[in-house]
């Protein structure tokens, strides 16, 4: 009889259980206490947009080169082309999602979820006009895209690159590509040579691959034996406010990516304890995804922690063995192309002090960057971490909707302390962030449509009252 290859067995219809009672059990107390979580989020995300406009008033005496603080963007109330339908897909989430969730078959729950994740993105990114929402997003002069026609040798390009990423040098790489190892770069020139020109394609690639994070996130929770938990994580991961960011900026292709490879982590080990013969391509192909996510972003390094938490879930130690072979076989294909990850770190950390990062103050960004990353996550995601860390000395270690969202809280924190990433960390740890929805299942039934409905209405008033960068 013949196994089932990987990607079908990550839309196999879980085995149905019965749900694991939350932490914190719903009612008048717990559900106090989530207001009030959100009360406090919403004052730190307040006061962050209050000092910011302080420091951007004329002869304040500090620059944080934001003009709508905690939020890369601009104050510029609209509506476009996509308005309606980012409405009507969130009302028809918010309806019948949870229900649809629930019915389906596990397979059929994932493709939905993927489709309305799709949608969900385009229909924000329209809401800025097909130009300046879309086509033209990553064709700026910051952008990878500025570079992609000069690099006519790839070999040649990796070599050198290192030598490029200083600043104020005639061949210094452009802000966005000198900010990244060569990765995230290589994506675009690929996407070129397939003959898929310009801005249009690449933000195509980009919401596509972004649009994963719905389904890896709560697969990789069923996979791992939460199969309830999963699928009420499910129209939480599609109608995350962080869409708004996932459909801009490659941080969504690198979420989205790295959120596959730790679902092909889970599948992996979930194959080893079942003795199928898929394990093993799932492991490998998780550590290719992975291996190539720190050559994405220097600072997915710290997905470790959550690959980590998926090997202590998975139990199975020969899938996290296959995982690291195969990682450590795409870096060392990197160096052997001429590019050292570590020599690279240390030039990027240096050409971050050659721009803005040398005057934005540090005192001001480390808690205003989880005020913006507190607006990418929603409201129901600050409820349910609430939820969370009341209960995560209870089977942390063998819970995935416990451990997850741990680890995750984790690198955000190790990333905001670092301060490697003063401002716009609403798109740069969307890689972190989006393992914060598993939590979402800890929210009481009862209410659970409501919160749905206030990361909908976050995501759509971000879109239509400012201009989001990058």
């Amino acid at each position: 009889m013949s196994e089932p290859n990987p990607a079908a067995r990550l839309a196999e219809p879980p085995a149905r259980e019965p749900e694991l009672p939350a932490p914190d059990r719903p009612g008048r107390r717990a559900h106090r206490a989530d207001l009030l979580a959100v009360a406090a989020a919403a004052v730190l995300v307040a006061a962050a947009a209050a000092v910011g406009i302080h420091y951007n008033r004329p002869h304040s005496g500090v620059v944080i080169f934001v003009s709508s603080p905690p939020l890369f963007a601009d104050w510029l109330p609209h509506v476009g082309p996509g308005s309606v339908f980012a409405v009507l897909i969130a009302v028809a989430v918010v309806l019948h999602g949870p229900a649809l969730a629930a019915r389906l078959s596990w397979r059929r729950a994932l493709a939905a979820g993927y489709l309305a994740s799709l949608a969900w993105i385009f229909s924000l990114a329209m809401v800025d006009g097909w130009s300046r929402g879309f086509a033209g997003r990553l064709t700026i002069p910051q952008e990878y895209l500025h570079e992609v026609p000069g690099i006519t040798d790839i070999p040649r390009m990796l070599r050198e690159f290192s030598s490029r990423i200083l600043d104020f040098r005639p061949d210094s790489w452009t802000t966005h590509v000198s900010g990244h190892p060569p990765g995230a770069t290589l994506v675009f020139v690929w996407l070129d040579r397939l003959g898929l020109h310009g801005g249009a394609w690449a933000a195509t690639a980009v919401v596509l691959v972004g649009s994963l994070v719905a389904v890896a996130v709560p697969a990789t929770v069923a996979l791992l034996g939460r199969a309830e938990a999963a699928r009420t994580v499910l129209p939480f991961a599609v109608l995350t406010p962080g869409a708004v960011w996932i459909g801009v900026s490659a941080d969504g292709l690198f979420a989205g990516s790295t959120a596959t490879g730790l679902a092909l982590l889970a599948l992996s080990a979930k194959g080893f304890s079942a003795g199928r013969r898929y394990a093993v391509p799932a492991g490998l192909a998780a550590g290719v995804l992975l291996g190539f996510g720190i050559f994405l972003s220097y600072g997915l390094v710290l997905l470790g922690l959550l690959a980590l938490a998926v090997a202590i879930l998975g139990r199975q130690w020969r899938a996290v063995v296959l995982a690291v072979v195969a990682a450590l076989a795409v870096v060392g294909v990197f160096a052997w192309a001429g590019f050292w990850w570590l020599d690279g770190y240390h030039l990027v950390v240096e050409r971050y002090y050659q721009g803005v990062a040398l005057v934005r103050p540090y005192s001001y960004w480390v808690w205003a960057d989880l005020a913006a990353v507190v607006v990418a996550l929603g409201p129901a995601v600050v409820a349910a971490v609430r939820r969370g860390l009341a209960g995560a000395g209870r089977g942390l270690l063998s819970d995935p909707v416990l451990l997850l969202g741990v680890a995750a809280l984790l690198t955000i924190v190790f990333a905001d302390v670092s301060g490697l990433s003063k401002a716009e960390t609403e798109r740069i740890w969307l890689p972190f962030g989006v393992w914060l929805l598993p939590m979402t299942a800890l929210l009481p039934r009862p209410g659970r449509r409501w919160w749905l409905a206030a990361q909908a209405v976050t995501a759509l008033a971000v879109n239509h009252l400012l201009l989001t960068g990058w």
